[in-house]
């Protein structure tokens, strides 16, 4: 499974690469800046999510200015995301692959899923 591609971050990492070049951010983008980073976006997220029902969690794209806010912060969490591999030299699509076949072994259907009816 790991030379299927499924994923490619290769632009996105390019296009992240040069922001942060642009603006001289490349000593601020440590792993560990960067993971702080993302678990404070992941936070932010969160938050959207706090004290609402799955009903009103459903309804989130009926409200505009909150469904707006939420792909912000789901923008924000990708992005760190793939700017923290990228710095690692991680290759997410590897990474994916890998742990999608170790978790169909750990996690096999039929064990998984209930008898059709």
């Amino acid at each position: 499974m790991s030379e299927q591609r499924l994923i490619d971050t290769t632009a996105l990492e390019t296009a992240l690469q040069q922001f942060a070049d642009a603006r001289d951010w490349q000593r601020f983008h440590t792993p560990r800046n960067l993971m702080l980073a993302l678990t404070g976006e992941v936070g932010e997220l969160a938050e959207i999510f706090q004290w609402l029902t799955d009903e009103e969690v459903a309804r989130l794209a009926d409200d505009p200015a909150r469904f707006t806010h939420l792909q912000e912060e789901v923008a924000d969490v990708l992005l760190y995301l793939v700017r923290l591999a990228s710095v690692l030299q991680l290759d997410l699509n590897a990474a994916v692959c890998d742990k999608l076949q170790k978790n169909a072994v750990k996690y096999p259907a039929p064990v998984v899923l209930p008898p059709a009816a």
